[in-house]
């Protein structure tokens, strides 16, 4: 396969801007360090998602023992707004996902 004009046979870099979609060094270098702070974000993000359910999953573990209902939906309402209040219609969605992941599917 023939280079097309202006390609830069970036493969071989090992700096990783080649990633980035643009050969300007310093946008390249600007674009990697955003994300690293995007990367940041995430890993923190996976581990509260995972303390989130983990603690939804305790209460409704020590619910259940005294004799509780298995969900409380007053509750998963009031979350559900509280999420789509903050965050528009998306806020819904990322609400519902975070709602199974402590309880389970219905």
């Amino acid at each position: 396969m023939a280079s097309q004009p202006g390609a830069t046979g970036s493969a071989g870099r090992s700096d990783g801007r080649h990633q980035t979609g643009t050969d300007a060094p310093e946008a390249a270098d600007r674009i990697l360090a955003i994300r690293n702070r995007i990367n940041e974000i995430d890993d923190a993000l996976i581990a509260l998602w995972q303390e989130r359910a983990e603690l939804s999953k305790q209460v409704g573990a020590v619910r259940i023992a005294s004799g509780g209902t298995r969900l409380v939906l007053s509750r998963e309402r009031e979350i559900v707004d509280r999420y789509r209040s903050e965050l528009g219609a998306d806020g819904t969605q990322l609400a519902l996902l975070v709602l199974r992941a402590g309880r389970g599917p219905l």
